[in-house]
């Protein structure tokens, strides 16, 4: 019989994973929500016409889809059931979660369907700018202004998930969906977390690595057994960094990363810092989210103050 040993290094060690995620878990329906049990229909599936794929990812497919009573065009998400058992936790976990929220920060969902196939679609609204990612694509670097007012309503997402007990845990440009009148708002709950309990941990490894902070992947050094709110500050901080200078700011532009550069440039390099072309407010900002030690970060109430995000958008 093998033998398995545990890591002798105290430093860099990859947290277990959850109890819950070491195996599938399917729960139950929850009760109806305050959005649900309005008196909006479900729109039925059959009456939605597919035009485009979106995209893809997380074993899913996104088509851009049509109601064929009213022309209203949504997002639709479809997981098929033969997909990983992992795809299949996050997409449980997804639905979970968008059955618990509605805020306008929030991306909106308008119908979930299970099939007897075992195929999974969650029905959203239709975000017509795409990603925060393909903007900046398209259209290059985002203004200090524009960020400014995404810093806003990113945090407004944040309030709302955290006083609910939710942790995002993927806080990154392409998770962060915008539409002509600039409105944006958080998606992609796949690998979030509610914190049933005040004591709940949070250390598990999930996200995307790049956008992660020093304590998940070295905890007894930055922070210790954290909440887990304090790593989605991380991630807002690295965001609002890439969308100014236009790349992954631990990396020199065009450079592919990989999991051990990331790793060693996020717990061992010094936070980055703004060129100086940002101004005194953004700067303080970024650096009041870039704390290596997660009880030195921002929490979103003190952010939503900061002067950043707080002054006047029309001065």
């Amino acid at each position: 019989m093998a033998l398995v040993r545990e890591r002798r290094q105290i430093n860099l060690r990859l947290p277990l994973p959850e109890p819950s995620e070491r195996r599938p878990r399917f729960p139950l329906p929850l009760p109806p929500s305050a959005a649900s049990s309005s008196s909006a229909t479900v729109i039925p599936i059959t009456d939605l016409e597919k035009l485009n794929v979106l995209g893809h990812g997380n074993g899913g497919t996104v088509y851009k889809v049509r109601h064929k009573k009213t022309s209203e065009i949504y997002a639709l998400k479809l997981v098929h059931g033969d997909s990983d058992p992992t795809v299949r936790r996050q997409v449980f976990r997804e639905m979970e979660i968008l059955r618990r929220t509605d805020s306008p920060r929030i991306v909106r969902c308008d119908g979930i369907y299970e099939k007897p196939s075992g195929d999974i679609a969650i029905l959203m609204e239709y975000m017509d700018l795409g990603t925060l990612d393909t903007l900046l694509q398209r259209n290059g670097t985002i203004t200090e202004s524009a960020l400014a007012d995404v810093a806003r309503q990113v945090l407004s997402g944040l309030s709302y998930l955290h006083g609910h007990k939710i942790i995002h845990r993927d806080i990154k440009p392409s998770n962060l969906l915008v539409n002509n009148k600039m409105q944006v708002k958080i998606s992609d709950f796949g690998v979030s977390k509610i914190m049933c309990r005040t004591l709940d941990a949070c250390n598990s490894y999930v996200g995307t690595c790049a956008y992660m902070s020093p304590e998940r992947f070295d905890p007894d050094a930055y922070g210790g057994n954290y909440n887990g709110y304090a790593g989605d500050i991380w991630s807002l901080g690295l965001t609002l960094f890439e969308l100014y200078v236009g790349h992954f700011p631990f990396l020199p532009p065009g450079q592919r990363p990989d999991w051990a550069t990331l790793m060693c440039a996020i717990c061992f390099a010094d936070p980055p810092s703004l060129p100086d072309s940002a101004s005194i407010e953004f700067r303080s900002f970024v650096e009041c989210c870039l704390q290596k030690e997660s009880s030195k970060r921002w929490t979103v109430s003190q952010l939503l103050s900061h002067p950043f995000v707080s002054k006047d958008p029309s001065l």
